[in-house]
């Protein structure tokens, strides 16, 4: 069975920026888990501070709202509980990761891209999450489970593509999940002004969609989507 890995820094990452593929996923009976690293407790929830809320109460609310949003979603979740802001690398927190790996031998892994001038967490997640996936592949790590193989990576759309040398090259039509994704969204509300951008980031992805699909292929008007970028070379017997 397919299975889907995604790694996050932030508890609403995952939501903003992978919960079409995550849905898709998990319509298709997939398994899907989520690795949340940090609540986002101190970066990412400034509503929450503003309203005198203590730090172990933002995390609490941090993982409600996350969980909600897996449950949406039909995924799992685990939370590493890291600290953000900043999110520090660490060899413990690497090993971590692999085990997640080898317990969820992923076919596909969702993660941050490696450049965001705007929030070091985000590429520090990306940089353990590849680390971890050459080390789940070594058949000498100690780590339970068995070596991974070499699955796909895909960096999902940061909030400030350009400056983050984010160039998408694989479009990926979410419209028969869009509105899980919304609702999963909507499980966030330490964020809502992200609500709307991500919706109209789904309408322009959609487009893009439609564009470089052609016409042949009969996608909806409203059609919704979700931009990656592969980290990897595809290994294929046939160009489409």
């Amino acid at each position: 069975m397919s299975s889907t890995l995604v790694i996050s820094a932030h508890a609403g990452d995952f939501v903003w920026r992978a919960a079409g593929a995550i849905a898709l996923a998990t319509s298709r009976g997939h398994r899907a888990k989520v690795l949340c690293l940090s609540f986002g407790e101190r970066g990412e929830s400034a509503k929450a501070w503003r309203e005198g809320k203590s730090l172990n109460e933002i995390k609490a609310i941090r993982r409600g709202e996350a969980e909600a949003a897996a449950d949406v979603l039909g995924a799992e979740i685990e939370f590493l509980d890291a600290g953000d802001y900043p999110l520090l690398e660490s060899h413990e927190l690497v090993d971590r990761i692999v085990r997640a790996y080898r317990d969820v031998n992923p076919s596909v892994v969702l993660t941050h891209p490696l450049l965001d001038p705007y929030n070091g967490d985000h590429p520090a997640a990306a940089r353990m999450a590849l680390q971890a996936r050459v080390l789940a592949q070594a058949i000498g790590y100690d780590a339970p489970g068995d070596p991974l193989g070499a699955p796909p990576v895909f960096f999902f759309e940061p909030h400030q593509p350009e400056q983050c040398d984010f160039k998408p090259n694989v479009l990926l039509d979410i419209t028969p999940v869009f509105e899980t994704k919304r609702k999963a969204m909507e499980c966030l509300p330490a964020q809502q002004h992200m609500w709307e951008y991500y919706s109209d980031l789904a309408k322009r992805r959609g487009v893009q969609v439609k564009r470089n699909a052609g016409p042949n292929l009969g996608l909806a008007h409203n059609t919704m989507g979700e931009a990656y970028m592969r980290l990897y070379p595809q290994v294929t017997e046939e160009l489409a």
